[in-house]
């Protein structure tokens, strides 16, 4: 397991987890669109899909940023007293990397909570207008 987390706390292996990740949520947006669209062409009605999809995301969210905040804030005390009781010059620069680490990581995620929460709304209006246009073929044809 050390092992492990060495290899992805290294360069590297970050890079490697930003490129995964980043593959996996271009793969699912295309899937999720693209399912969208081949629902919309078939006429059928989105909105009991899309509400409780969105109602998931408002009740967790606000949870969510409740975990953030004070998991980040325990973990931010962990990582100054960690700093606080290092006695190598060495160590003491490691251990202030990684409080900048955490912070650029901590900020990141939370303006993308926030984000997210701000975006839910014209998202969600979006598949609606993207979706209501359409028109099956065996209405075109009659």
């Amino acid at each position: 397991m050390k092992k492990m987390m060495k290899k992805l706390e290294s360069a590297k292996g970050l890079k490697v987890m930003k490129v995964c990740s980043l593959t996996l949520v271009a793969a699912l947006t295309v899937l999720a669109y693209s399912g969208v669209a081949f629902a919309a062409q078939q006429g059928a009605d989105l909105t009991t899909v899309v509400n409780p999809v969105v109602g998931l995301i408002n009740s967790l969210i606000n949870p969510l940023l409740l975990l953030v905040g004070a998991g980040g804030g325990v973990y931010a005390i962990i990582l100054g007293f960690k700093y606080a009781t290092a006695e190598e010059p060495q160590e003491r620069e490691k251990r202030k990397q990684a409080i900048k680490t955490f912070l650029i990581g901590y900020v990141l995620i939370f303006v993308l909570m926030v984000v997210l929460k701000l975006a839910t709304p014209a998202l969600e209006t979006w598949m609606t207008n993207s979706t209501a246009g359409t028109v099956t073929t065996t209405e075109a044809a009659q």
